[in-house]
This record gives structure tokens, C-alpha cells and sequence, in this order.
């Protein structure tokens, strides 16, 4: 029987799956082991708001040397030696949270050695695959983050409760190893691409790191020349001013800071939603919690798809299969982000947030791969802008959160009533209107960046 062949392409787009998957088991981890410690010893939550929002601050500092790390040294290498360094870290991060300085520089270390990740991811992809098949390719790898968050929503409380907060830090460590460990021997630099349509559409180009081994278009295997051991291949000037002052990356970053502000204040925040606004315990909600992040999983790779069979099959065009799908994402989203606290139920508010991040994750397929649209030859860099102002939206969302929170208990709100949390999901509510909005405006699927 003759062997069955699985691209080389395929392998790298499940390995960044797995990449994203674990990412975000780690975030939602510790989300869920330090709320668990934290509410035991009646941390308030303007101090719980710093310490999860300190990781971001450490995330936004890496975004763009991160992006231009794998434009010059590889984004296969950059990804290896990111995840080894959160997985170190993780495994060491204490739990106690009187320890605040010692917590603090813990989760900036990890959000620095994090940061590096997507711009990476970006970077391979535009390398490994075809235009034809980024949108599904990139939602799939994608839709590992909640996949991840749904996992860690699922299974960390449990194992928080049986076993200890520490045991999550041990886990997710172990799974940065494991990963480490698949990706060093599975992964490689794709060999350059000769094919004239290949090289215009920005597949393959010779200036990201590749195989100093090839093959002609005759199919005689060529040598890259080399001088002082390393390659002579060109790598072109980044266009920063030409980023800079783009509207359709603009419109591309404003997305990007609204999509993450809504998923971070859910992320951080939901599990504190459920204990104090619901007085409901994470570990009694049984498998109901993990819905919203499942959902994403789900409406992530719907619209990758949707995506790619409206750009193949020529029913739109790419400019306005972006601009649809975001619009449709964004605006379904913000209503039902604001419905969130008019439910006092658990169930209203799994519905509700299953809404509101599954559209979101629909979104996806219009800006974040949008930036492969605009700028294949630079996807790692303008992610590194576009996530830079993601992780903005992390440090603004998850603080802010706490602190009106604590305003709304200052006044003598109570914090199982609507009008206190109101503030948390209608402000992520307008920015998805906003947004959508700033996309239909300014965006484009053409190539602006050569």
C-alpha cells in the first residue's frame, strides 16, 4: 500500500494549534489558582487587578522585537526559545499572594517570554501557507487559545481544589515542556519557493529564514552561497513608516485592542462574576463554564472557513469577506456582551458569553488575517503592532475592571446587583461597535506592503 503523504504544512499549522492551546491553559490557570487564593485571604480587587494585569505589561513589551526577532532570526527558532522560557518561569512562580513584588516580576517574565509567541506563529504561517488557505489555517491555529481556555475553565478548578493552586503552575509547565520538546524535532524552516505566483502573493519569500538547500525550477538541488556562515540572502528594510501610517493597519489594530480588551476582562473577570455577582462556586458549575471558550473554538474555525469558500469560489472578493464577517462578528458580540449582566442566572450569562466570545472569535477571520492580506512579506511585524495594542487592551481592560469594581463597593453598591457590573461589559459592548465601524471604513484584503 503506498504511503500516505501529510504535508509538511499541515504538521506546522497543528503544532501552532497545540502552541495556542497551551498558552492559554497557562493564562486561564492562573487566573483561576491566584482568584482561588486570592478571595481566601480577602485580597481587594484593585491588588488583584494589578497582579493579572502585570503579565500584559510584560506581553506588550515583547510584541514588536518579538516580531522583529523571527524577521530576522526565524519565527521557528524565536517560538522554540519563548516557550522554554515561560515554562521555566511558570514552574517557579510562587502562590502565596502576600508576596506581591515576588508575583509581580513572575508574571512580567512570563508575559515577556509570551509575547514573542504570536508574532512568531504569524511568521511561520506566512511561510508555510498558501493564500488560499490562510483563513482556516490561521482560525484553527487560533482557536487553540480557547480551546485552551475552555480546558483550563473545565479541568484547573477541580484540580485547584484537590490538589492545590500550586499543582496548576506544575501542570502547565509540563505541557510548555511537552510541547518544546514536539516542536524541536517536528518543526523546520520551509525550502524557498520558485513559483512566480507563489513569490507575488508573498508565499515562501527568500527573505524570512529558509533552507540553505533547494531545489531549481530544472529540480537540481542548488546551494544558497554563504559568506562568513551566513546566508547572502536579502532581507529588506522594514517599512515602518509606511505601517505607521497605513489606515487599513490601523483598522487592523483598533480590531485587535477591542477583540482583546472583551476577551481578557471575560477571561480574568468571569470567574469573579460567577463568585461574587452570582455567589456561585466555579467548582459546583460543573462543564457549563468551559461553553464560552468552546464556543469560540467552534465559530473560529466556521469562519475560517466560510472565509476561505467565499474567497476561492470568487462569491466575494477578499476586501469585502473580511469587512463582512467582522462587522457580523463585532456587532452580535457587543449586543450580547451588554446583556450579560441583565441575567442573574448562571445560565443567562454562559448564553450570554457564549454569544458575545464566539462572534468575537467569528471576527477573527476579518482582521486577524488581515494581516497577512496587507502585509504577507511583514505578518510577523505587523502583528507584533497589532498584538502590541491587543495587549494594550489587557493592561486597560483587566485594571480598569478592578478598580470599578471597588468604586461600585466604595459607593455601597452591591456587587451581586446589575448596576455594578454594567460598567465591565457595556464599555468592551461600545468599543465592538466602534470598531466594526473603523474596519468597514478603512480596511482592505489588497496588498499594501511589498
Amino acid at each position: 500500500m503506498a504511503r500516505i503523504r501529510f504535508p509538511k504544512r499541515y504538521l506546522i499549522v497543528l503544532l501552532t494549534f497545540i502552541c495556542t492551546n497551551v498558552c492559554y491553559v497557562e493564562r486561564m490557570g492562573f487566573s483561576i489558582a491566584y482568584t482561588f487564593v486570592a478571595d481566601a485571604i480577602g485580597v481587594d480587587q484593585s491588588s488583584k487587578g494589578v497582579i493579572l494585569s502585570a503579565f500584559y505589561y510584560g506581553y506588550v513589551m515583547s510584541q514588536v522585537p518579538g516580531g522583529w526577532a523571527a524577521q530576522r532570526l526565524g519565527g521557528r527558532r524565536v517560538l522554540l526559545l519563548s516557550f522554554v522560557l515561560w515554562s521555566l518561569t511558570c514552574a517557579l512562580v510562587p502562590v502565596d499572594p502576600s508576596k506581591v513584588v515576588v508575583l509581580v516580576i513572575a508574571r512580567l517574565l512570563v508575559g515577556v517570554a509570551q509575547g514573542f509567541i504570536f508574532p512568531s506563529i504569524h511568521t511561520v504561517l506566512a511561510q508555510w501557507v498558501p493564500p488560499h488557505e490562510r483563513s482556516r489555517s490561521v482560525s484553527l491555529t487560533m482557536s487553540g487559545m480557547y480551546l485552551g481556555a475552555a480546558a483550563g475553565m473545565l479541568l484547573l478548578p477541580s484540580l485547584v481544589k484537590f490538589n492545590g493552586p500550586r499543582s496548576v503552575f506544575l501542570v502547565e509547565a509540563a505541557l510548555g515542556a511537552f510541547w518544546s520538546v514536539l516542536w524541536f524535532k517536528y518543526a523546520s524552516d520551509p525550502p524557498r519557493s520558485d513559483h512566480p505566483k507563489a513569490a507575488a502573493a508573498g508565499f515562501g519569500d527568500t527573505f524570512l529564514p529558509v533552507s540553505s538547500v533547494f531545489k531549481d525550477s530544472k529540480g537540481v538541488v542548488q546551494k544558497i552561497k554563504a559568506q562568513n556562515g551566513v546566508s547572502s540572502v536579502h532581507v529588506p528594510k522594514i517599512p515602518w513608516k509606511k505601517i505607521v501610517f497605513s489606515l487599513p493597519i490601523w483598522a487592523i489594530v483598533v480590531n485587535n485592542f477591542t477583540f482583546h480588551y472583551a476577551l481578557y476582562v471575560l477571561m480574568n473577570w468571569l470567574p469573579t462574576y460567577f463568585e461574587l455577582g452570582l455567589k456561585l462556586s466555579l467548582q459546583d458549575m460543573g462543564s457549563s463554564k468551559m461553553l464560552p471558550y468552546l464556543n469560540m473554538v467552534i465559530f473560529s474555525n466556521v469562519g475560517g472557513v466560510a472565509a476561505d469558500h467565499l474567497i476561492t469560489k470568487r462569491i466575494l472578493s477578499v476586501t469585502k469577506t473580511r469587512k463582512l464577517l467582522n462587522t457580523v462578528g463585532f456587532l452580535i458580540a457587543a449586543m450580547a456582551l451588554m446583556a450579560v449582566p441583565l441575567f442573574q442566572t448562571s445560565g443567562g450569562t454562559v448564553l450570554c458569553s457564549s454569544i458575545s466570545l464566539g462572534f468575537l472569535a467569528l471576527g477573527r477571520a476579518g482582521f486577524a488575517v488581515n494581516h497577512m492580506d496587507v502585509a504577507p512579506r511583514y505578518a510577523g511585524i505587523v502583528m507584533g503592532v497589532s498584538n502590541t495594542a491587543g495587549t494594550l487592551a489587557g493592561i486597560v481592560g483587566v485594571g480598569l475592571t478592578g478598580r470599578i469594581l471597588d468604586h461600585a463597593k466604595a459607593a455601597n453598591m452591591d456587587l451581586t446587583g446589575a448596576e455594578s457590573w454594567k460598567p465591565v461589559f457595556f464599555i468592551p459592548g461600545y468599543l465592538c461597535i466602534f470598531s466594526s465601524v473603523i474596519f468597514l471604513l478603512f480596511s482592505t484584503g489588497e496588498r499594501i506592503l511589498d
